[in-house]
């Protein structure tokens, strides 16, 4: 039973500019991690520079392999666990442990996705609670309620007798998370193609081409974007055959 399904990749509105921000906005992570690691010599605890290797690792692992995708999972978690240390009001720091646990979630043995499942959930609540207008933090409710939707009373009534209570929450609950995430950020493809993803999940097809249509419209922002256009183009002809 896969309980998460986590196609991350959006971008955190940023209190300041620092060193190693060009980078990643150019898609070379691994020359922003070494400016972020060099900012990070000066102060060990600065959460700035925390939440950002933890958001690079995360974009650089949504595209990586094994044994590269786990380690930079765990490196983002490491990160995101650090900022929250230095400062728990970080909210960025809450998004991208989010982020991370969801991906962590994805690949970990079932005994472990219902528990990590709160944890994410956990998260993103936190980072709402602290900057309402945080996206990645919908758009990651939103993928997670999507998971939650496909999971049906059996897979449910299981988790309880041997994995512990999955959270309450699916479809409904995903679609409004990944629309306010479009209201706050509407020009990131992450949150729609989400929400297109959800609608065909749902057995809702017009409403899923549309969102799936204006997610192609929109740039390229991170590394994962790029598989994306080539998904969202599957996606779409899949449709339009079973519309036939």
């Amino acid at each position: 039973m896969v309980l998460l399904l986590f196609l991350l990749a959006t971008l955190c509105a940023p209190w300041s500019v620092v060193p190693g921000d060009d980078a990643f906005e150019r898609l070379e992570y691994p020359a922003a991690v070494g400016a972020y690691e060099h900012e990070l010599e000066h102060d060990s605890r600065d959460a700035r520079i925390l939440w950002r290797l933890a958001r690079v690792y995360v974009c650089m692992a949504e595209t990586a392999e094994e044994p590269d995708r786990g380690r930079w999972l765990q490196s983002a978690e490491e990160h995101a666990r650090r900022c929250i240390a230095a400062d728990s009001t970080c909210p960025e720091g809450h998004t991208w442990r989010g982020a991370a646990l969801g991906y962590i979630a994805f690949y970990a043995p079932r005994s472990d996705q219902v528990r990590l499942t709160w944890e994410v959930l956990g998260e993103t609540g936190k980072a709402i609670a602290l900057n309402p207008r945080d996206d990645a933090a919908y758009s990651i409710r939103g993928s997670l309620y999507r998971a939650l939707g496909n999971a049906g009373w059996l897979q449910r009534q299981v988790a309880r007798l041997f994995l512990g209570k999955l959270p309450p929450g699916g479809f409904e609950e995903g679609e409004t998370a990944l629309l306010q995430a479009i209201l706050l950020a509407p020009d990131v493809m992450r949150h729609h193609y989400e929400l297109g993803v959800l609608y065909i999940d749902w057995g809702k097809p017009q409403e899923a081409k549309r969102a799936l249509e204006r997610a192609r419209e929109l740039p390229v922002r991170v590394g994962i974007d790029r598989p994306r256009l080539k998904k969202i183009e599957e996606l779409l002809a899949q449709i339009e055959e079973d519309l036939r």
